[in-house]
């Protein structure tokens, strides 16, 4: 029985790690850059008539939290990501397992079916939710016209318009990873399960959730950090009055010329995101040992 030499496969592996190399530094220099650069601008003073005072201070800190204002904003944005992740699980989860399992000769059509809505930008989605949710709009005169309401729903600019707004950008994110992930499932492992007497429910319980849940905290750390710096879609369906992290960053820097203050409240935002995505992945990952 022959095996390949410890020196070939080392050299292997050696080469596989130098083509990680290229993407690992565009990323550092692409990513943690930048971030780094607006930490340190986040601790600078902020002074009108003036761009940047250098400066090491925490009161870009010290004033996002001591300000029932940006922490609702906060924490609505966290409540918005978390609604939005689990509505994509409960809805994506049997589309993705349907495109997993069927065996129709139209199955590449139905996944181009999901990917085609990602070849249209998130703020020309959103416009077009504006044209349905309107006072005048397509949902509102439909309804109208056939006598379920007699006056328009207020929908726009409402955290409900950002919600389904959301959910439509994340929804196909969510779908083709679990697609993906129950597709490496056998499906004869299904078939012992139903052999052995376990009904749909179980098991699913007990048999198709606990292999697909790699896929589950995949699709839902995607779709969460999505949610949670969305900034087309609140802003358009949200208006001005319904504040997200994302709007208020942009707000800092683009209206206010707040560069310090805008930098604190972007990095806030991104370590919010980084801990409730690692917490949620060793809640899973505890679960799933």
């Amino acid at each position: 029985m022959s095996t390949a030499p410890e020196p070939v496969a080392g050299a292997r592996t050696g080469l596989a790690g130098l083509l990680v190399v290229p993407a690992t530094l565009f990323v550092a220099l692409g990513l943690l850059g930048p971030i780094a650069i607006l930490f340190r601008y986040s601790l600078n003073q902020f002074i009108p008539g003036q761009f940047m005072v250098d400066g090491l201070t925490i009161e870009n800190y010290v004033k996002f939290f001591t300000d029932a204002y940006y922490l609702n904003v906060l924490l609505r944005t966290v409540r918005v990501a978390v609604v939005c992740t689990i509505v994509c699980l409960i809805m994506g989860f049997p589309l993705a397992y349907v495109l997993a399992r069927t065996q129709s000769r139209f199955k590449n059509l139905l996944i181009i079916s999901v990917i085609l809505p990602l070849f249209v930008g998130n703020a020309v989605r959103a416009a077009g939710w504006m044209t349905a949710f309107g006072s005048k709009g397509a949902l509102n005169a439909s309804l109208m016209g056939i006598g379920l309401i007699d006056q328009p729903l207020e929908i726009m600019f409402t955290e409900t318009a950002v919600v389904i707004g959301i959910i439509a950008v994340n929804l196909p994110f969510m779908v083709l990873t679990l697609q993906s992930v129950i597709e490496g499932i056998p499906r004869n492992v299904e078939e012992a399960a139903f052999s052995l007497g376990a009904g749909p429910s179980a098991m699913f319980r007990r048999v198709l959730w606990p292999l697909a849940l790699p896929g589950v905290l995949a699709g839902t750390i995607l779709t969460f950090i999505l949610a949670m710096n969305a900034y087309a879609t609140p802003v358009l369906l949200g208006g001005p009055k319904f504040q997200t992290m994302g709007p208020l960053v942009y707000g800092q820097f683009a209206q206010q010329n707040n560069w310090p203050f805008g930098g604190a409240i972007a990095f806030i935002l991104m370590t919010a995101t980084i801990l409730l995505t690692v917490a949620a992945h060793l809640i899973v990952q505890r679960r799933y040992r």
